[in-house]
């Protein structure tokens, strides 16, 4: 099953895109498994590979990526 292009109501193509919440970088299609996801007030945000790195002990101290 192709996740990268979901139709819509009126049956035009739409393209699923991830962007990392700390750099912006923008991933087409669904995040790659290296990615990382967290629950911050409530909405899902995503942070790529190097932010992920970059930020691992915020991270995993379950800190707030407004706090970095």
């Amino acid at each position: 099953m192709d996740q990268k292009t979901q139709k819509d109501r009126v049956g035009t193509d739409r393209r699923t895109t991830t962007t990392c919440a700390r750099c912006g970088l923008v991933q087409d299609g669904s995040p790659p498994l290296t990615w990382t996801c967290s629950v911050e007030n409530g909405s899902r945000v995503y942070f790529c590979d190097d932010c992920a790195r970059s930020h691992l002990r915020s991270i995993e101290g379950r800190i707030d990526s407004a706090w970095w």
